[in-house]
């Protein structure tokens, strides 16, 4: 890129500018304190006479910010129809309320009823097989279930979530309601364009083995090989090693160059140790799949160098050297442009197409919501893929820039989210910049912040919605400096799910054998512990007299248990197989933990998913809602609800029947209403025997069958 200002190269206070230099020094951003009321303010940018680039490539004229916001004037308009029961209309900002969730309902439909209605909102209800707004409370789910399906076929869209494909499902951990959304940016690479991992990182593992290659490190013979590692691991520069921990920091599994190691390896190196990522200088998270390349070279020369093969300088060389080394190279494959200019030549190697992303980001449009690029990728860069990636898939004479309402390359990110930096206008196709004091809407940017994108639109806070693939740059300090909501592209999380369901039996079986050994545990334990009181003479336990034969039990035990750990070491081990025969899941760290991976995307994504065109299936107007989240405490409840409160009310229904046949009709009519009967259908349609119970009461009653282990909510946390 250039910058234009008298045709000469110069920075922001008249300095001549050079490449590779930040113009600007730059202002640390202090995170917010809360959010403030949202501003309506309109841009204040003076257009300039060159313009900038607008979406065909010609000059953007002045009236573009206000063209923008009169658009989504329109939209919102739009929305706004009048019906026999009232008017409709969406909620605007000085209407909103905060819901029962913690959502503001900005953007939601609200019906104004006519004044013959507005007293008992009662009306003429003909939809879904109801006459009355008091059916939606007896109405059986799984007809409603049917009836709204139906609908949807009509429409053509296929069935959501867990119905659907869970491959292209929208995961919540934070409640969020996409409607109160007023706008969404989203990162360029492996977010808004997915690439083929292996011809990507592979080729930038070729360029990094090239450059190290020069400065004599030893590579030759050596081969990309994906299935090394996956993201979410942990490079530890001080001992060589690459390490996957759970949710506290704990070690889960080890590999030292390339070589796995054992769990008593493990114990010796990590037994006493919790990760902190904070320690930069001996931790390097795998956040995101540009890591690929970077972590495998790492390992695969670990292993050369402990067979004493480098020559490289004087002396031995640690192992942060050889990871300093590795990160430099690959460093260089991205900042000299090499590999990127290669891919703008043949995007088609590189790049993986997917139709439904342009008709995504188009209904996010158009319901009125402004879309932003932000991308630490430069213009010429950007354009080029994002053509490649979305002009084929657009209506007639639309171009990507359409799509957006700003546009920001060489976004510098993480710096983006920390520092407020100079901003440089783009205003020629083949990028002329010039330095400008503020952002407006419609425009093209280099550089710049956070902060001065919320200014330009209007926005701040949980306003926004970002969406990315990177957890620190994208997702970590979004939420934390500026409280934008977030949300996380997780490709891999496809082949995830699908082998969480193909290993599906052997994880019940390793929790099967499992479960043998607590219940055997717990009969050994207990045996040692009366035979320890006996021998202390603490209890006078007539069963203690044959202490050989209460010996030869214990030791039987023992043998029993160690015969199951014999069985149970190696199948924790292929535990995830199906998706990385080395390490297991992507987001569970041994049986019943989850991984690091997992907790960071839990604390810093409030959805995430596999690809931006998932949202195609929710809409832009979804309200996410979290799931109940499984707590030590809460598991196994259902037992005890049906050995405790259903026998009670089974005892009373009994109780009710007999004073029934008595004579005491009445009395027996009153005690037994809306109990359970002890082996057939109650009057409100539930049913009870000894093999399934019904959770609730009435006719939408849940049935929990013992031998349907899938008909239980907290079966995946039913571990003993």
């Amino acid at each position: 890129m250039r910058l234009a200002l008298d045709g000469r190269r110069q920075g922001c206070h008249g300095a001549p500018f050079k490449a590779g230099r930040r113009p600007c020094a730059p202002v640390r951003v202090a995170p917010s304190s809360g959010i403030k009321s949202r501003s309506s303010a309109a841009c204040r940018c003076a257009p300039s006479a060159a313009g900038g680039i607008s979406g065909a490539g010609e000059p953007a004229g002045p009236a573009d910010g206000a063209a923008a916001a009169a658009l989504a004037d329109a939209n919102v308009l739009e929305e706004a129809f009048a019906t026999s029961t009232g008017l409709v209309d969406a909620v605007q900002q000085d209407e909103a309320e905060i819901d029962f969730l913690g959502e503001s309902t900005e953007g939601n439909l609200h019906l104004h009823l006519v004044d013959s209605l507005r007293k008992g909102k009662v009306g003429v209800i003909n939809v879904f097989g109801m006459q009355q707004l008091d059916d939606i409370y007896d109405l059986p789910l799984a007809k409603l279930k049917a009836a709204t399906q139906s609908v949807l076929d009509v429409l053509d869209v296929p069935e959501s979530f867990p119905d659907g494909n869970p491959q292209r499902a929208i995961y919540c951990s934070r409640t969020l309601n996409l409607r109160s959304i007023k706008a969404i940016g989203y990162d360029m690479d492996y977010t808004l364009i997915h690439y083929d991992v292996n011809a990507w990182e592979g080729r930038a593992y070729e360029y990094g083995l090239e450059t190290l290659r020069q400065q004599g490190v030893p590579v030759d013979g050596l081969r990309f090989d994906p299935d090394l590692v996956i993201r979410g691991l942990i490079m530890d520069k001080e001992f060589g090693n690459l390490i996957k921990v759970d949710r506290f920091g704990l070690v889960k599994r080890a590999m030292h160059g390339t070589r796995m190691l054992n769990w008593q390896e493990i114990r010796e190196l990590y037994g006493r140790e919790v990760v902190n990522l904070r320690n930069e200088g001996r931790w390097v998270f795998l956040n995101t799949l540009f890591s690929v390349s970077e972590a495998v070279m790492y390992m695969q020369l670990v292993d050369r160098l402990d067979l004493g093969m480098f020559q490289v300088g004087a002396g031995n060389i640690s192992y942060q050297a050889l990871y300093g080394m590795v990160s430099k190279a690959l460093y260089r494959t991205h900042v000299e442009g090499k590999l990127k200019a290669e891919i703008i030549q043949a995007p088609e190697r590189y790049v993986e197409l997917d139709p439904e992303m342009a008709q995504t980001l188009l209904d996010q449009r158009d319901s009125g919501k402004q879309l932003l690029l932000i991308t630490n990728s430069d213009y010429e860069y950007t354009n080029k893929m994002m053509s490649f990636a979305y002009d084929p898939f657009l209506p007639s004479g639309m171009r990507w820039r359409d799509l957006f309402d700003m546009v920001i390359v060489m976004a510098r990110k993480p710096d983006f989210f920390n520092y407020n930096m100079s901003l440089y206008e783009v205003v020629t196709p083949d990028g002329l910049m010039r330095p400008v004091l503020g952002a407006c809407k419609g425009g093209l940017y280099c550089g710049g912040s956070a902060r001065m994108v919320e200014k330009a639109l209007g926005v701040e806070g949980d306003d926004l919605l970002y969406v990315g693939d990177h957890i620190y740059t994208d997702a970590a300090l979004a939420k934390i400096n500026f409280r934008w909501r977030t949300a996380l592209v997780i490709r891999e999380l496809e082949l995830e799910i699908d082998a969480l369901a193909r290993g599906r039996p052997h994880r019940d079986a390793l929790k099967e054998l499992m479960m043998k050994k607590e219940l055997i545990g717990d009969v050994f334990n207990q045996l040692r512990l009366s035979r320890q009181r006996w021998v202390h003479g603490h209890t006078a336990n007539a069963s203690f007299e044959d202490e050989e034969g209460i010996n030869e039990t214990l030791a039987q035990l023992l043998m029993v248990m160690e015969h199951l750990d014999d069985r149970i070491g190696p199948a924790l081990e292929r535990d995830g197989e199906h998706f990385n025969k080395r390490w297991g899941y992507l987001s569970r760290a041994g049986l019943n933990d989850k991984s690091q991976l997992n907790r960071q995307i839990e604390k810093y994504a409030d959805i995430y998913t596999s690809r931006v065109s998932n949202f195609l299936r929710y809409t832009p107007y979804s309200y996410f809602r979290s799931p109940s989240q499984s707590l030590a405490h809460d598991r196994n409840l259902t037992r005890y609800y049906e050995r405790t409160y259903v026998k009670k009310q089974q005892q009373a229904a009994a109780a009710a029947a007999a004073a029934a046949a008595a004579g005491g009709g009445a009395a027996g009519a009153a005690a037994g209403n809306g109990t359970h009967s002890g082996s057939s259908s109650s009057s409100n349609g539930s049913i009870s025997n000894g093999f399934s119970v019904s959770i609730n009461m009435g006719p939408n009653a849940y049935n929990y069958d013992p031998n349907d282990p899938d008909s239980d909510p907290e079966h995946e946390q039913d571990v003993v």
